[in-house]
């Protein structure tokens, strides 16, 4: 029994914040959701298992037809006083459990159906207050590729199916007792009637086929002492000695019972005369079987195909329940079909809940197909916007840069600056009120021109000089305006 502890896996939140995105991020998860809608289902199913943090819990594979196999309800000892434990099976109708005073959950038999998932909750007290933890199990049934299949011919003078009836059943209960003494199986899987060529009018030939396998009562007793890692070597040399076993005590039973007499209220007494024995040894999957690499101590083996798929007999590989069909059971040879007109849409369909009309499933695979359509015709215009939109955005990037380089605050100060020059010439304007610097008032009526007034010739913003340069520039001009008024 190879365990496996799981953990736990919580993928990150790669989901945007739609504040954050702009025009770029919408466009770009329409258009992840339209690719998801256009059959490209992978993609989706990714953005899904992202979004949800998911919990494994620990595999756990038992053989089946095990002895008694004790599963411990925590995986390491937790050291607790008074613990309570309840175990709980995932389906509906679960059967009871068979649990032992430390929480140990006891396996009899252990069959195909009985895998599943199985949680058990350890309920204790620590410094007052009530605690508890639960562990969860996810528990498939296995089985070596072992086993034998026998073809048994036998002569007899009549052919119809009442006599062959009580002759098969008069075959298995004498083949009963051997079947406790070898700790094996027997199973009838065939038989067919036919013409003797040598007399085909009063002699036929009755064929019969079996299979035999070697996980009886009790085949594991020498094994349970074993520990998890050669557990598996012990099964195989176990197998094989009992087939080996199997195959001796047959051919000395038929050796021994050449003739098997059945009787009738009309006949007598009828003869079975066996003329052939043929043994073949197979390493087959069950019906409901499937390998896999799940169970890493034995890739050959076994495992029970779990719901929503199937393995048919003689077949190595489970397959999903095709469209139409659903399975809810572990280890199904076959799947169910849907009813009342209905279908599945997906395959692998886990449950009869999966079956809707016929008609919604073909509207939506009609739906499918138009929507590649609709996503030529709408990839080519989100592409635009979104060339469009970076476009935009280097075109702004580039002013605003432009804006806040070195030139533009040159250009601004020198702007600055004449508007000081314009103010300085708007000032000297106004005559003796243009400040302390420009002298005493001058008589304008002896002086030459008195009925034109100075006013000094204003330069245009764009030649203006600074302020510094035009104030030294005036004082002298006003001076030589005062020596002519007293000459």
């Amino acid at each position: 029994h190879n365990v496996q502890w799981g953990r736990m896996l919580c993928a990150p939140r790669v989901w945007p914040d739609l504040g954050r995105l702009g025009v770029l991020g919408t466009v770009g998860i329409l258009t992840l959701v339209l690719c998801s809608f256009s059959g490209k289902r992978q993609v989706w199913r990714w953005i899904y298992s992202a979004l949800t943090p998911w919990r494994a819990g620990s595999l756990i594979f038992i053989h089946v037809e095990s002895s008694l196999y004790s599963l411990p309800c925590s995986p390491m000892e937790m050291g607790v006083e008074d613990p309570t434990y309840h175990w709980v099976q995932d389906r509906a109708a679960a059967k009871l459990f068979s649990v032992t005073k430390d929480g140990h959950l006891l396996f009899q038999r252990f069959q195909a159906e009985d895998s599943g998932k199985y949680s058990c909750t350890i309920s204790y007290t620590k410094r007052g207050v009530p605690l508890s933890q639960t562990f969860r199990y996810s528990i498939f049934g296995y089985h070596l590729p072992s086993g034998l299949d026998i073809v048994l011919l036998f002569h007899s003078k009549l052919c119809e199916d009442e006599w062959t009836k009580r002759f098969l059943q008069n075959l298995q209960e004498m083949l009963r007792p051997l079947e406790f003494e070898q700790r094996c199986k027997l199973q009838l899987t065939g038989t067919s009637c036919f013409p003797s060529l040598s007399d085909p009018s009063s002699d036929f030939i009755i064929q019969v086929q079996l299979k035999v396998s070697p996980f009886g009562p009790h085949w594991d007793e020498h094994c349970r002492s074993k520990d998890m890692e050669s557990v598996t070597d012990c099964y195989r040399r176990t197998v094989q000695q009992n087939l080996e076993q199997v195959q001796l005590a047959l051919t000395t039973f038929f050796k021994e019972n050449k003739l098997i007499h059945v009787t009738g209220v009309d006949v007598p007494s009828v003869h079975f005369t066996n003329e052939f024995v043929s043994f073949l040894k197979t390493e087959e999957c069950n019906a409901g079987y499937g390998q896999t690499k799940q169970l890493q101590g034995c890739l050959d083996c076994c495992i029970t195909c779990p719901p929503g798929m199937f393995s048919p007999p003689k077949d190595r590989q489970c397959f999903q329940c095709p469209v139409g069909t659903y399975n809810p059971v572990y280890g199904a040879a076959s799947c169910t079909p849907c009813k009342d007109s209905t279908s599945t849409k997906d395959p692998g369909a886990l449950s009869e809940l999966f079956c809707v009309k016929e008609e919604m499933t073909k509207q939506v695979v009609a739906v499918m197909h138009e929507v590649p359509v609709l996503l030529l015709i709408l990839l080519p215009v989100l592409l635009g916007i979104n060339v469009l939109f970076l476009l935009c955005y280097c075109y702004w990037f580039y002013k605003d840069r432009q804006m806040s380089s070195p030139r533009a605050s040159k250009k601004t100060e020198k702007t600055t600056r004449m508007e000081r020059v314009a103010r300085f010439f708007r000032i000297c304007r106004k005559g003796p009120q243009a400040g302390p610097d420009a002298g005493p008032a001058s008589d304008t009526s002896a002086s030459p021109g008195a009925d034109d007034e100075y006013t000094p010739e204003t330069p245009s913003l764009a030649t203006a000089p600074n302020s510094e340069a035009v104030a030294d520039e005036t004082t002298p001009m006003l001076e030589l305006k005062d020596r002519k008024h007293n000459f």
